[in-house]
């Protein structure tokens, strides 16, 4: 793992290279210009070509990315044409709300998929595996789009058209109440856990069932190991051999899958949080490419990359940690 590392280090920063390449070639060559979307239909044509001259981009594109390269390396990611405001303080405010929902959502489908995967391997060949097998396909089918709007419909439009009891509504959009600033604390923490609770939901049902179905396959082959069979032989209980045993071998490989996990997550966090309105980079990106606002999408975009990759490395670095037998290899 070790003499490993530097080569995975210098493919992340590769893959994060190609990223930010491929984004600046396709948001330059998409219809529209920022400065005119900014300056609106009635700019002349003298100051929309010097707007163009003083954001540098009346430049050939190689020039234009070379530089932004180097000034986002250094730091200076500029500033967003749409809100006029640093593009590291665009970023900065929507950072906290998106790993608040990622990580709410992580925790949620890591434990949810194991203890389901779990049970379901308990429970193999019965009509409750059967039942859960159908659910967590279909749900893992499902685009995370799909599963935002039916919570939607159900549990905010729904909900108040049944009047259902309050604690089973939740608002469909923002991040807070209007005048939650002026709440107590208690109640500021119950607002915005009422807000959180849909968005982190609909990543979570989708991201249990792929972690479930991984889970039970898993723990059902780790079942069929040699040490498994020594350990009934030794007349360890069933529930023992199952949760001492072949869930904690089975967990080895589902650490790997936190790697696999987190492109999905993050492309989902996109229609997740433009759906819900929620105030994080996904919406935040939406909105600066119907904008053309380039700064803010290339660093979003860096951004999102640079977490993916260094997910995938914190990965390998818990699977290593996790498994005796590469740590020997290593």
């Amino acid at each position: 793992m070790r003499r490993a590392m530097p080569r995975r280090i210098l493919i992340a920063c590769l893959t994060v290279l190609l990223v930010v390449t491929v984004t600046f070639v396709a948001v330059h060559l998409m219809p529209g210009d920022p400065v005119r979307l900014f300056l609106g239909p009635d700019a002349d044509a003298a100051t929309v070509a010097s707007a163009r001259h003083t954001l540098g981009l009346d430049r050939p594109l190689p020039a234009q990315y070379a530089t932004w390269l180097v000034r986002f390396v250094s730091g200076r990611w500029g500033t967003s044409i749409a809100q006029q405001r640093p593009v590291a303080a665009v970023l900065g405010d929507a950072l906290g709300p998106t790993l608040e929902l990622v990580g709410a959502s992580l925790l949620l489908t890591y434990v949810g998929g194991i203890l389901v995967g779990a049970y379901q391997a308990a429970r193999r060949r019965s009509r409750t595996d059967a039942a859960l097998t159908v659910l967590t396909t279909t749900l893992y089918a499902l685009p995370s789009y799909v599963v935002a709007l039916a919570l939607v419909a159900v549990f905010a439009y729904g909900a108040a058209l049944w009047r259902w009891p309050a604690a089973l509504r939740f608002p469909a959009f923002g991040a807070a109440g209007l005048g939650a600033d002026l709440l107590p604390p208690g109640a500021r923490l119950a607002d915005r856990l009422r807000h959180l609770a849909l968005p982190v939901a609909t990543l979570a049902l989708v991201g249990v069932a792929g972690t479930a179905r991984y889970v039970r396959a898993a723990t059902l082959q780790a079942l069929r190991q040699p040490f498994v069979r020594a350990a009934r032989a030794k007349g360890l209980g069933e529930a023992r051999v199952l949760l001492g045993h072949a869930l904690r071998a089975a967990l080895v490989p589902v650490v790997v899958l936190f790697g696999l996990q987190l492109p999905a997550l993050f492309s989902g966090v996109v229609f997740v949080e433009t759906i819900f309105a929620w105030p994080g980079m996904g919406r935040v990106t939406v909105q600066a490419v119907l904008a053309r606002d380039y700064p803010v999408v290339m660093a979003s975009t860096a951004v999102f990359a640079v977490l993916v990759v260094l997910g995938n490395l914190l990965a390998d670095a818990l699977a290593w940690l996790a498994d005796p037998r590469s740590r020997g290899a290593a």
